[in-house]
């Protein structure tokens, strides 16, 4: 009887969630060639091929396909047993504020995987503006916090860097309009970077809605009311960046901030922040110039 290896399975689904043997290996903890390795070991255990390694990058193939969602079983109810029958796991509690437009994609994953590792420990995440999060911060409300900036503040670690760009309804007109209507919530901080660049370009504008909600300005956006600046990628699905062929400013571009990370209370902490940072280097390189 053949057994397949629970390690060997958490490499697979490493690899498949990561897209690749490098990004896995950080987020397990071991070499690049170990990784490879228990690849390796798995094809011949199953007499298949998993991944189609015949392009630039690594996909998996129909059998992979078929594999994943076995293993991701297998993973999950392994870890659900160590978590319940032993008592080696840590107990505590850690706060993380995040920017609710930074949440998506990386926190979810960052959250799955650090919950593998320390089931017992409970996360409790905010969503806030980054000034907000940088006040309560410094009020000690929060472990660790992430914030949006064009540079790093005392104690801030920079770990990921990406574009501001200008963001309209699908197929908009309203970045034609002048004055330009614009609508930020009160507290956003790339309110004033927006509109600094607006009046540096001459350019007039509006405030056309000026809220506490992000809600009220994703509609008010959606519905080609106005325009906004988001961190490029993190656009909702019905709205886009404008290709507005060099009308509107440039725009700086933002740094990733970890504050908390130099100041660890415990060891999960230190692995949480730990993971926030990988899954950042996960990212893809984010464009010189924004506009």
């Amino acid at each position: 009887m053949r057994n397949l290896d629970i390690t060997t399975l958490r490499s697979f689904v490493a690899v498949a969630d990561s897209g690749g043997v490098t990004r896995a290996a950080g987020f397990l903890h071991l070499t690049q060639s170990a990784v490879s390795m228990q690849l390796k070991r798995l094809e011949e255990l199953l007499d298949l091929q998993l991944f189609d390694r015949s392009g630039r990058g690594i996909a998996l193939t129909a059998s992979g396909e078929q594999l994943l969602g076995y293993a991701r079983r297998m993973v999950a109810m392994n870890d659900e047993i160590m978590a319940r029958l032993t008592d080696q796991a840590f107990e505590g509690e850690v706060s993380l504020g995040v920017p609710h437009d930074i949440v998506h994609p990386v926190i979810p994953r960052v959250l799955q995987r650090f919950n593998a590792s320390f089931p017992r420990v409970k996360v409790n995440l905010v969503d806030s503006s980054t000034r907000r999060l940088k006040e309560g911060f410094a009020r000690g409300e929060y472990d660790l916090i992430l914030t949006t900036e064009t540079s790093a503040g005392e104690g801030g670690e920079t770990i990921h860097r990406m574009p501001l760009r200008w963001v309209g309804a699908l197929n908009g007109s309203a970045w034609r309009q002048r004055p330009l209507r614009v609508a930020f919530c009160r507290h956003c901080i790339f309110r004033g970077e927006a509109t600094a660049a607006l009046d540096a370009a001459g350019i007039t504008w509006d405030m056309a809605v000026d809220s506490e909600s992000d809600r009220t300005i994703e509609a008010t956006v959606s519905a080609d009311l106005a325009v906004t600046v988001l961190l490029e990628g993190t656009e909702p699905s019905h709205q886009e960046i404008m290709d507005h062929g060099g009308t509107l400013p440039r725009l700086p571009v933002q740094n990733i901030n970890l504050y908390g990370g130099d100041r660890m209370k415990a060891q999960y902490i230190e692995e949480l922040a730990a993971l926030i940072r990988q899954s950042y280097e996960a990212l893809r390189p984010p464009l010189r110039a924004a506009g």
